[in-house]
């Protein structure tokens, strides 16, 4: 657990979720604060495509209604003006039950979080490394294919080619979190999760921290782009045949 200087945005929304919850607030965590102010760390986390600048926070109550969703619906403007992510809200019956589901979005909030309010719900919690490594070939076979259809949908155009590398960089990037922390090499340095997955792969030169490395680049030279096509392919099979074969034992 991480320990942090509460921003007053979050007291505000602590203040806002007592009088929707009264009692039945159970907790509030701000998670994700390692990676860059009060942002979201690389990877995957439950919010997706928020802006990466605002704090965000999961909240678990003791149980919630319409008009619990219709009240808090109503502040949520005034939580983004405080530079506030939409807070993830769960039930408490439903929290634990979705450990294994959401394995890469909840191990990297567990290992980076403050409890603010109430009890630290990830306590007595441990992700299981078999959701994760199933949670990690989803992801992994996802991005293939959808690597693959987007290189037939450049028709052959070099710049077309250049605009998918540089849109599917953030999520590969996403991915290569994702396996490092499976392989127990948690970091919030995009560069040193690179190097180790090049490592575990065997991969010749750097062409997995060029492609990660190119999250938040606009645009690439077709040239660039004819470069990294073929490695980028290359690692991306390499990641599903590793992770269909991982085990805990490695």
């Amino acid at each position: 657990m991480v320990c942090m200087t509460i921003p007053d945005a979050v007291r505000l929304l602590e203040r806002d979720l007592r009088e929707v919850f009264g009692s039945r607030l159970q907790s509030l965590v701000i998670y994700g604060q390692r990676a860059g102010g009060h942002g979201r760390g690389a990877g995957h986390d439950a919010h997706g495509g928020h802006d990466a600048a605002l704090t965000r926070t999961l909240v678990i109550v003791e149980a919630m209604t319409p008009d619990d969703l219709r009240a808090c619906a109503r502040r949520v403007e005034a939580w983004h003006a405080g530079a506030l992510a939409t807070p993830l809200l769960f039930a408490a019956h439903e929290f634990e039950q979705s450990l294994d589901a959401f394995p890469l979005e909840f191990g990297a909030i567990l290992a980076d979080h403050t409890v603010v309010a109430g009890a630290n719900p990830f306590a007595s919690l441990v992700v299981d490394p078999a959701d994760v490594r199933r949670a990690c070939e989803v992801q992994a076979r996802s991005h293939l294919l959808h690597l693959r259809e987007g290189v037939l949908e450049t028709r052959g155009r070099p710049d077309g080619l250049a605009v998918l590398i540089v849109q599917s960089a953030p999520a590969f990037a996403a991915l290569i979190s994702s396996i490092a922390r499976l392989e127990g090499h948690a970091t919030d340095d995009g560069a040193s999760a690179a190097r180790h997955v090049e490592r575990i792969l065997g991969m010749p030169g750097s062409a997995v921290a060029d492609v990660a490395g190119l999250s938040g680049v606009h645009d690439i030279t077709s040239a660039d782009a004819d470069r990294l096509i073929a490695p980028y392919l290359d690692a991306v099979d390499r990641i599903v045949r590793y992770v269909d074969g991982w085990n805990d034992g490695r």
